[in-house]
C-alpha cells in the first residue's frame, strides 16, 4: 500500500497536524477509474489551490452504487497505485459512503475542488466548506475526457 493511503481513521490527526502548520488544504473526491488527461488537468489545477492536496477515491463498492455492476474498471488497490504516482497528490482516503460529505467534515478544507460540470449547488460539502470560510472551486474540463466517454469510445471502437 503506498505511503500517500492514509485510513480514514487517521485523517483527523492528520488534518490537525497540517493545520497547527498552516498548511493549506485542497480537497477533491472522485472515482479515477481510467485516468486519462482529463484527471490530470483537474489534479494540477487542484494543487495549485493549496500547499497539500488530499484526495477522497470511491471505494470499489461506492462506485459499483453509483455507477453500476460492471464498474469499476480498476480495482481500488490498482487505483491507488496509479494514483500515488501522480506528484499533485499528497493523500489518499478511500471512502466507502456514495458521498465524501464525512471526509469534508474531517478535513473542513480550505478549497474544495471538482470538476466544472459539476453546478456549484449539487457539489457535496459546498455550503459546509463555505461556512467554513473556505472556497470551492470548479476547474474547467479538459474536453472530450471523461471516463464514461472513453469507456463508450472503447465499445464502439473494438465491439464487433
Amino acid at each position: 500500500m503506498s505511503s500517500k493511503v492514509i485510513k480514514v481513521s487517521k485523517l483527523a490527526s492528520l488534518v490537525k497536524t497540517l493545520k497547527k502548520k498552516k498548511k493549506k488544504i485542497v480537497f477533491t473526491n472522485g472515482c479515477f477509474d481510467l485516468i486519462h488527461p482529463g484527471h490530470i488537468k483537474l489534479l494540477s489545477s487542484a494543487k495549485k489551490y493549496g500547499e497539500v492536496l488530499i484526495l477522497g477515491l470511491n471505494s470499489d463498492s461506492s462506485i459499483r452504487k453509483i455507477k453500476g455492476e460492471k464498474r469499476p474498471i480498476f480495482k481500488e488497490k490498482e487505483r491507488i497505485e496509479i494514483l500515488s504516482a501522480i506528484t499533485y497528490i499528497d493523500y489518499i482516503v478511500v471512502f466507502k459512503e456514495e458521498t465524501p460529505f464525512k471526509l469534508i467534515k474531517i478535513i473542513k478544507p480550505d478549497v474544495l475542488v471538482k470538476g466544472g460540470d459539476w453546478k456549484e449547488k449539487d457539489i457535496v460539502g459546498a455550503d459546509f466548506v463555505k461556512k467554513q470560510g473556505g472556497k470551492v472551486i470548479r476547474i474547467k474540463l479538459k474536453k472530450g475526457y471523461s471516463t464514461t466517454t472513453l469507456i463508450e469510445k472503447i465499445k464502439k471502437n473494438y465491439e464487433k
